[in-house]
């Protein structure tokens, strides 16, 4: 193979359609724009959501809600394999936090299976999932 040979599969690449040119084209005369309408002009665009003067619907409607800043990532996932860092069998949020598994402003953790994991852990306060539990039950 060369360079010089490369070309794209083909029906990868359609033709660039030809507006304008002639009746028998299919697109001769409104160049497929049809009759009149601010679609039909050229520059005839508008803004998205706008609905020709009338006010749109998302200034209509009343804005809901706040989200607060600070408790915005509150939720974390973690694999068996990421506990492999920590030395304690207890596994606590501080410990995770204090060994930079996860950040401070994390407030929940659930543990997955994934990986591998030799040694007997105690989950203090931590959701564990399925697979988990049942893992922790043939190594007790």
């Amino acid at each position: 193979m060369h360079l010089n040979t490369i070309k794209p599969a083909d029906g990868s690449k359609k033709n660039k359609l030809r507006l304008g040119r002639g009746i028998g084209s299919g697109l001769g005369k409104t160049s497929g724009r049809g009759h009149k309408g601010q679609k039909s002009r050229s520059g005839g665009f508008h803004k998205v959501g706008f609905e020709g003067g009338q006010m749109p619907i998302q200034r209509r409607l009343p804005k809901r809600g706040f989200s607060n800043f600070k408790n915005r990532q509150i939720s974390a996932d973690l694999r068996l394999s990421d506990l492999n860092h920590t030395s304690e069998s207890e596994i606590s949020l501080e410990l995770l936090r204090k060994n930079k598994i996860v950040s401070k402003n994390i407030k929940k953790i659930k543990i997955f299976k994934s990986g591998q994991c030799n040694r007997v852990l105690n989950f203090k306060n931590i959701t564990i999932s399925k697979g988990v539990l049942n893992l922790k039950q043939i190594m007790n």
